[in-house]
């Protein structure tokens, strides 16, 4: 089984589909990743990444309820927070 987890998409850098990259926010932390399988995407959306690839855009609803079962696990911080 693998795990895709929600982040909002603030910046896409690429010219094609192909060469598409995205700077992703993980609750503050920020990665940046293939965007090749969701060309739909835009900034201000939620994509799911796996491995440093966007697989799907999930609305904000869905994302954020993802963060709160991360957060019931322990497995997600307030930033800021130790």
């Amino acid at each position: 089984m693998c795990l895709a987890v929600p982040g909002k998409l603030l910046e896409i850098t690429g010219e094609d589909d192909l060469s598409r990259r995205g700077k992703v926010s993980f609750g503050g932390v920020l990665k940046e990743v293939s965007l090749a399988f969701v060309p739909q995407a835009q900034v201000g959306d939620y994509v799911t990444v796996h491995v440093g690839v966007a697989l799907s855009v999930v609305d904000e609803a869905e994302a954020l309820q993802v963060f709160e079962y991360l957060r019931q696990l322990g497995e997600l911080q307030e930033e800021g927070s130790p």
